[in-house]
């Protein structure tokens, strides 16, 4: 499995895990401890943090608005500018979501290249 695939079934598993017993915001030390723990370049972090988070967020709020919770969704959407549309607040949560957990990764990403950077190339002319 290649190591892109491999965090962001990590960070899915762990947010899913975290978010069933902490606040939603939990998602952000997850999400910037394991890419910096585990993450590769800034890109590649934060499009597996944004999808790790957002689906831990999205698949148990589309269970949840197609087993029952339609009718809340639909009067959540109202007090928000969404016209009432209960799908529209089920997409928009989980791109806010995979948005945070994105920007969580990125920064730990981020974090690790500062405090352990590569080694620099050397140059092909040497004086």
């Amino acid at each position: 499995m290649s190591r892109f695939w491999f965090l962001t079934f990590l960070l899915f598993v762990l947010c899913s895990l975290a978010q069933l017993v902490l606040p939603w915001w939990s998602i952000v030390p997850i999400c910037c401890g394991v890419a910096a723990w585990r993450g590769g370049n800034g890109g590649r972090a934060f499009l597996a943090g944004l999808l790790g988070a957002g689906l831990s967020w999205w698949l148990p709020a589309l269970w949840l608005h197609t087993h029952g919770a339609a009718r809340l969704a639909a009067r959540l959407a109202t007090l928000l500018p969404l016209g009432g549309n209960g799908w529209t607040l089920v997409f928009v949560s989980g791109l806010l979501v995979g948005l945070v957990g994105g920007l969580a990764a990125l920064s730990g990403a981020w974090t690790r290249q500062a405090v352990a950077p590569h080694a620099e190339q050397p140059s092909a002319t040497r004086f």
